[in-house]
């Protein structure tokens, strides 16, 4: 394995990976917005180049509310089957252009109604877009999976409505259901009945929490919502505490400079059990959801999640208000934590082997990305001007 010294011109886009949290809504290109809009929404601004940036500033207000309040522009032009169809295949082009292989992609049809479209005909259309494209695009040499994570909006209550909409559509194209939309306040219990339904059903579950809210939602999370995942799930941090100096568990004495972690019950369940936070690091530093920790994406707790054991996933989120991929990720985890080829490769196993995904499927992408990466290694191993040996005690 090689050790990558950073440098702005190596290609992340060239390493394959897996997006886990990635919304429809939230990676709309502006053109198209700008085109779509045209039929009658006002927008901000009819320069392509002008509207993504008012996305990208309106959202880094360090607000889930204020970053939530950016979607009523991308969701008033996604309410005909044409549109959702076309922004879909789109979608999935663009995570070709980053090179993820396997996606899973987020939505609420519930928002999707407003011109007269059924749940099911919403559904339906955006699955022939990701169907189109994903096609398209493997004959063409880039080989892409995506499956649908069907979203109940959490301040409606239409949670049971949702979850028997993504039950008909389990072999069609839906792999998982979520919960999203203002975390503080509405807690996954106000969902218990879908919840129970999808869990009699054995239909797996991520569920938002650990963003905007902290241990109790993320408690929650796992109790009602029997989540497999947990979508950001970021404040799990909360519940770690180092303390520096004193005694380790041999009753040996530890300098001030090292840190004994010690983990609250929730983190040790989330831990041990190897449920997966998708981590979307650009998202929480504008959402606010990091605040407690420090400014910046130094101060992030991603870092401290991976070196204590965390089952840690990178994901996008929103990649039009967040201006990032999951390209764009890597890079800043490589500048900030000195992370390298290897590091990556385990946040991109981790993240395909908690895919809603069959077992073999699973083994098959993990094989696929083992591969891929083994190729890079052996292609750029020796390439001065990007790279340096990894340590070689590392590799014994």
């Amino acid at each position: 394995m090689i050790h990558i010294a950073y440098d702005p011109s190596f290609d992340f886009k060239a390493l394959p990976k897996v997006s886990l949290h990635d919304h429809l809504d939230g990676g709309l290109r502006p053109q198209t917005i700008i085109e779509l809009a045209a039929a009658g929404h006002e927008l901000p601004s009819t320069n392509a180049e002008e509207l993504g940036a008012w996305f990208r500033a309106s959202a880094d207000s360090g607000s889930l509310e204020r970053y939530l309040e950016t979607f009523e522009h991308t969701i008033a032009v996604m309410q005909t089957k044409d549109a959702l169809k076309r922004v879909a295949a789109e979608f999935v082009e663009d995570l070709v252009a980053d090179g993820v292989v396997y996606a899973e992609v987020r939505w609420a049809p519930e928002q999707h109604q407003r011109d007269g479209l059924s749940l099911d005909d919403a559904v339906e259309a955006v699955q022939a877009g990701l169907e189109e494209a994903s096609e398209r695009l493997t004959e063409a040499g880039t080989p892409i999976q995506v499956g649908q994570l069907v979203t109940a909006m959490r301040h409606a209550d239409r949670g049971v409505e949702i979850a028997e909409l993504a039950l008909r559509h389990r072999s069609r194209g839906v792999v998982g259901f979520d919960i999203a939309g203002a975390e503080d306040g509405f807690p996954p219990s106000r969902m218990k009945e879908a919840f129970d339904l999808l869990a009699e059903n054995f239909f797996p579950t991520t569920v938002h929490a650990g963003e905007a809210a902290g241990l109790d939602s993320i408690r929650d999370a796992l109790i009602t919502g029997r989540a497999q995942r947990l979508g950001h799930g970021v404040r799990i941090a909360e519940d770690i505490e180092i303390q520096f100096g004193g005694l380790d568990d041999d009753g040996e004495e530890v300098g001030d400079d090292t840190g004994l972690v010690n983990l609250g019950p929730v983190a040790n369940w989330v831990r041990d059990r190897g449920i997966a936070l998708e981590i979307c690091p650009s998202s929480n530093l504008q959402t606010g959801a990091t605040a407690a920790f420090g400014d910046g994406i130094e101060s992030h707790p991603v870092d401290l999640l991976v070196q204590t054991g965390f089952n840690v996933t990178i994901s996008p989120d929103n990649r039009l208000m967040s201006g990032t991929t999951i390209s764009d990720e890597f890079e800043l985890l490589v500048e900030a934590f000195d992370y390298d080829l290897e590091d990556l490769l385990d946040l991109t196993l981790n993240a395909a082997e908690a895919a809603f995904l069959p077992l073999e499927e699973r083994e098959a992408l993990v094989d696929f990305i083992n591969e891929a990466y083994e190729q890079m290694n052996d292609e750029q191993n020796g390439d001065d001007d990007e790279f340096e040996d990894f340590d070689d005690e590392d590799d014994d």
